[in-house]
């Protein structure tokens, strides 16, 4: 993956400043306080149980993953989260 950089907060910042960054949509706010009423009304914090994610190859039926990818970027987090889902209910249901 030639495309990844590293850069420390100081670049990230000088970059800011350069107007070399932009946010991933025009009309994000710069300042929290210009967030809409109610904004943080359904945030939810969670906190991984392993911060040490595992990499794995998995083969998925077509029909699974053309779902998941047709919501656009994100499908890999949204696998997960139902995969997280389904753990939590199979754990909650055997206690």
């Amino acid at each position: 993956m030639s495309n990844i950089k590293r850069a420390s907060l100081d670049d990230i910042n000088r970059m800011h400043e350069a107007g070399e960054l932009w946010p991933t949509r025009p009309d994000a706010p710069e300042d929290p306080e210009e967030l809409p009423d109610g904004f943080w009304e359904n945030a939810v914090v969670m906190y991984p149980e392993d911060w040490e994610k595992r990499s794995v190859h998995l083969k998925l039926e077509p029909e699974v993953f053309a779902y998941f990818k047709a919501g656009g970027k994100g499908h890999l987090t949204r696998m997960q989260n139902v995969l997280k889902a389904y753990v939590k209910a199979q754990q909650k249901r055997a206690s």
